[in-house]
């Protein structure tokens, strides 16, 4: 997967250079293991490049991912049997949006119009019981279908909606992310283990319901770490299209996890 694969250390060192750290902490191995690692966050901050706004600098987002190769670093856990890079990439692009939130550059139109599908999504699926249909999201905007495609095409074009956010607890200090679920559990207090486990089970059920093209697109994205051009080729559509079909789900996911939290489901 690109870059990614020039990681030049083998699986045996690999393991080796980690258990040496983590028995050790030396500064002199941290920083090799930043050195080593550098290239998964110029990786990852290239394809979260990939459509935003000229005004984003690349080395910026080069930046904000090395925030979180430092935390990935600080809390991977060895014994999980998870591999570093997997376990990082999480880390290195929860970082990157974390730290363009901070930036606030989305325009409180597009955050406003957002906030009103995921609620819309929100309230039509407790009702229901079911995942609702575009059409059916549509209609209860007062939209056309094509009008309701239209602006999902605005949010994906303005925002960063990720899966980082589906796991957001709504409080700024208990932001769940992926990553989460595969730190040791040792660091974390019992019933928020069984919390996130809960949450882990939520999203997966939430992911198995979703329309089969949006799953795809997010099985693609977040397991096969393809980008959205390359999701495009596999599944014979736009980049534009993936684009959509993105938000659509994780507009779907967010409204699941609103509802959870809710106790609704």
């Amino acid at each position: 997967m690109g870059t990614e694969q020039t990681l030049i250390i083998n699986n045996s060192d690999e393991d080796k250079l980690w258990a040496e750290y983590k028995k050790t902490k030396s500064s002199q191995l941290r920083d090799r293991l930043i050195r080593q690692y550098m290239p998964l966050v110029k990786y990852v901050a290239g394809k979260v490049s990939v459509g935003l706004p000229a005004s984003m600098e690349f080395d910026d987002l080069v930046g904000f991912g090395q925030f979180g190769l430092l935390d990935a670093i600080s809390k991977y856990d060895l014994e999980k049997g998870v591999k570093f890079k997997t376990y990082a990439v999480t880390r290195i692009r929860g970082a990157i949006f974390d730290e363009m939130r901070q930036l606030d550059w989305v325009p409180r139109s597009v955050r406003q119009k957002s906030r009103e599908i995921e609620d819309t999504i929100s309230e039509l699926e407790s009702k229901l019981g079911r995942t609702a249909t575009d059409s059916e999201i549509a209609q209860q905007l007062n939209l056309s279908e094509d009008e309701y495609h239209q602006t999902i095409m605005k949010v994906s074009a303005s925002s960063i909606v990720s899966l980082n956010d589906v796991w957001s607890s709504g409080d700024d200090s208990d932001h769940l992310s992926i990553g989460d679920t595969i730190e040791s559990p040792a660091s974390l207090n019992p019933d928020v283990q069984v919390e996130r486990e809960e949450i882990r089970k939520v999203i997966v059920q939430a992911i198995n319901e979703l329309p089969e093209k949006e799953k795809m697109v997010i099985v693609l994205y977040y397991h096969e770490d393809l980008t959205f051009k390359e999701i495009g080729q596999v599944l014979e559509v736009s980049e534009s299209r993936i684009s959509q079909l993105h938000t659509k789900a994780n507009l779907r996911l967010k409204a699941k996890l609103t509802n959870f939290r809710k106790g609704i489901i």
